[in-house]
């Protein structure tokens, strides 16, 4: 029999070659490219290949009852309302995050409250012994909970001892790249091992109707790391966000066969772990430094949830030939729209300037609604003329210099006015939503914000090349 020729796989992206090279040409990763066995099944010859005729397969049409998929709640809100609803069985998730975020504390609270419901949670874990895991569960207070526990990195052996006892309704691997398959020459983590691995839990899952939830690793870019098949062929895909220095962490969908994409869950980190928010706009605008210049509130949506953060600017004089240009939370492109837009069609100079942008609490905003806020912020911060604090901004501003509509305008300034707010600067054509006791100051152009900052400014206007254009 003919010896099986090794391939080099990228371990960033699973692109296969011939031979080793230094750099992937598929992604443009280097030094990702390791040696994998070929599969021992290629390797044999055409007659000892065993091959079976197919099925006939009755074909359906697309008329026919629909049946919502049944729900598994968790007992976390928050987890659930990303989920859209609790797990579905039969369903794999994989969940990624950066380490030390909480993955592993977010799966055993919710394996926790599962199990304590009267149905069997597994948690696989190929990173810590048993010990290490009820450790951590003493310190969260769930020593109690029926959770059982494995410590395992062969597939096959983790599939046997699951079949071996009454189904599981929930199954958590912590994590995917532990797990091995002895189906595979590889080393655990490769592409290869990954993908195959998951194959056999997809697998078992979908036979089963046992909900497995695998813990991903990511990469330094952020993105989950293996390849991006594993993503493909789950049924929902979770990141779970945060800054470091924040205690604040954000559980988002970016794929979901069996719900919403665009929702997020609120979590904070305490001592006895997850704490689930509740109201994130309240806890968001806690420390506020009311009367600062700088300082803007931005009315957002996630999902279907609104909320209300505090966009931070800060403008300094610069002597370097390149200003800089620093932001945390945000589009760092869309700042860069932003001020040619202030500096073209409103006269304000921050060509002299370096601009430093925070969206406090460690969020990330992706709509384009923010755009009203952030220039609102930043010629506060040039002028050091404090916004009101009882005003909320939210708008998207186009290369003209128009303020330009968003959606779900009604649900923003209801939030407002919950948490206080009395003002409201949006687009015209949000007029019309307008709540009651919020008074609305409804605008067609950057421009004009700009006028009413400038002309409200505590000290005289600065010059062309102090930073506004008096003209």
């Amino acid at each position: 029999m003919a010896r099986a020729k090794p391939t080099y796989v990228c371990q960033a992206c699973g692109a296969v070659y011939p031979r080793w090279q230094g750099k992937c040409e598929a992604c443009g990763a280097w030094n990702s490219i390791a040696e994998e066995a070929a599969a021992s099944a290629a390797a044999l010859p055409a007659a000892q290949r065993t091959s079976r005729k197919g099925r006939v397969i009755k074909l359906e049409t697309l008329q026919g009852g629909g049946v919502e998929a049944p729900r598994t709640s968790t007992g976390i809100g928050e987890f659930d309302r990303v989920t859209g609803g609790g797990f579905v069985p039969g369903s794999v998730v994989l969940l990624g995050g950066d380490p030390g975020i909480g993955k592993s504390t977010l799966l055993i609270e919710a394996a926790a409250k599962l199990a304590g419901t009267g149905r069997r949670a597994v948690y696989v874990s190929g990173e810590e012994a048993i010990a290490q895991i009820r450790m951590r569960a003493e310190r969260l207070g769930l020593a109690a909970a029926p959770v059982e526990l494995m410590a395992e990195t062969n597939v096959e052996d983790v599939v046997a001892t699951l079949k071996a006892d009454e189904p599981a309704a929930l199954v958590v691997v912590d994590s995917i790249q532990t797990m091995w398959t002895e189906t595979v020459e590889s080393a655990p983590g490769t592409v290869t091992q990954v993908r195959a691995a998951t194959q056999l839990l997809f697998r078992f899952a979908k036979t089963t109707g046992a909900c497995i939830v695998l813990i991903g690793h990511v990469t330094k870019e952020g993105q989950i790391a293996g390849p991006r098949v594993v993503e493909h062929m789950v049924d929902t895909v979770l990141s779970f966000e945060g800054e470091g220095g924040h205690a604040f962490r954000v559980l988002r969908a970016l794929k979901n066969r069996f719900g919403p994409t665009d929702e997020i869950g609120v979590f904070e980190m305490t001592g006895l772990g997850l704490k689930e928010v509740a109201n994130p706009s309240e806890l968001f605008l806690s420390e506020r430094d009311l009367g600062s210049p700088g300082t803007a509130v931005f009315a957002g949506i996630e999902g279907s949830r609104p909320l209300l953060v505090e966009i931070q600017a800060l403008a300094a004089p610069t002597t370097l030939g390149t200003p800089r240009r620093a932001v945390v939370g945000w589009d760092p492109n869309r700042l860069s729209m932003i001020l040619a837009v202030l500096e073209a069609r409103c006269g304000v100079r921050l060509s002299g300037h370096d601009v430093y942008l925070n969206v406090a609490g460690g969020l990330r905003i992706v709509e384009p609604a923010a755009d009203l806020a952030v220039a609102a912020a930043l010629v506060s911060a040039l002028t050091g003329t404090p916004l009101p604090a009882d005003a909320v901004y939210f708008g998207e501003v186009g290369l003209s210099g128009a303020v330009r509509a968003v959606p779900q305008a009604a649900a923003r300034l209801k939030e407002a006015g919950k948490l206080g707010f009395t003002r409201a600067v949006i687009p015209e054509s949000g007029r019309t939503a307008a709540t009651e006791g919020l008074k609305v100051v409804a605008v067609t152009a950057l421009a004009g914000v700009v006028a009413d900052l400038v002309a409200r400014a505590p000290r005289p206007r600065r010059s062309v090349a102090g930073g506004v254009d008096d003209g």
